[in-house]
């Protein structure tokens, strides 16, 4: 089974990497092809554009940087839609706009293609390690089929219901991040202002029922001051901007969310919206 996998960056490599590792054939473009280096060393094969990407492949994948981004790959005559073979599944596994997976979805079926919306979470860690969490919406039977490409990838694979519905959870699960966090910046400022060594205290503390993802893994990186990107603060902001926006136009208020976005803002306006979003910790500096 061939894929056309597109968007092959800090994500992709990994996951291009563990399709490879699976036994499926992997066409890749990615508007950069340096940044795709690591997976064509690996196997996959380059293609100078979305179009050549997709004409003879079985299954799509797409996992772009912003809306507009995955916009301009779907649709227009270059775009998935137009090039791809009628019958098989496209993919979006970016983080977009529920209504953006939505309208893929609509505009899909109409040209005989099968579309899914599966955000994923996990970082380059966790595409490394085809450990990702995929939250898929569409329909079942399309996830269905679905399945063993997903699990190649990703460790915890749930369908969430409908078209939009794989974003909303996203949503969700950006939304529990921005708190966690902030929640482990401020331990460790706390930590620093009254004279605990930091490395300690992580340890004490990551043990027990204040642990997190974001305290393993971010904590030591805020410590020594390692703010190389995992995932990168301007993406970060695209995500909780995009949840905001969902809350908003249900009248739900998120003040923590909204909080933590505007404080990476203030970071990305100093410059630094190209570093992981453990880089916080400066906020509280």
């Amino acid at each position: 089974m061939k894929i056309g996998f597109i968007g092959v960056g800090v994500m992709g490599n990994g996951m291009v990497k563990n399709l490879l590792k699976h036994g499926y054939a992997v066409n890749a473009y990615t508007r950069t092809k340096a940044k795709a280096a690591e997976a064509l060393a690996a196997g996959a094969v380059w293609k100078e554009s979305v179009a050549d990407c997709v004409r003879d492949a079985d299954a799509v994948v797409t996992i772009v940087g912003f809306p507009p981004d995955v916009e301009e790959v779907y649709f227009g005559a270059q775009g998935v839609l137009e090039n791809a073979r009628s019958g098989i599944p496209v993919i979006d596994m970016t983080t977009t706009s529920p209504r953006l997976a939505e309208r893929i979805f609509r505009e899909a079926q109409a040209k005989g293609l099968h579309a899914l919306d599966a955000p994923v979470s996990g970082g380059d860690t966790g595409a490394r390690a085809g450990t990702l969490s995929i939250m898929v919406g569409g329909e079942r039977e399309t996830f269905e089929a679905c399945l063993p490409i997903f699990e190649a990838m990703g460790k915890s694979v749930l369908y969430m219901g409908k078209a939009g519905s794989g974003q909303h959870t996203k949503m969700a699960n950006q939304i529990a991040i921005a708190g966690t966090l902030a929640g482990v910046c401020e331990a460790v400022a706390y930590g620093r202002a009254v004279g605990l060594d930091t490395e300690e205290m992580l340890r004490a503390i990551g043990g027990g029922a204040a642990s997190s993802w974001q305290m393993l893994n971010n904590g030591p990186k805020m410590l020594c001051g390692d703010y190389a990107p995992g995932f990168f603060i301007k993406h970060f902001i695209k995500d909780m901007a995009l949840a905001d926006e969902e809350a908003l136009a249900r009248e739900l208020p998120l003040p923590v969310l909204e909080k933590v976005l505007a404080m990476f803002r203030d970071l990305e306006a100093q410059g630094c919206g190209d570093e992981g979003t453990q880089a916080l910790i400066r906020a509280y500096r």
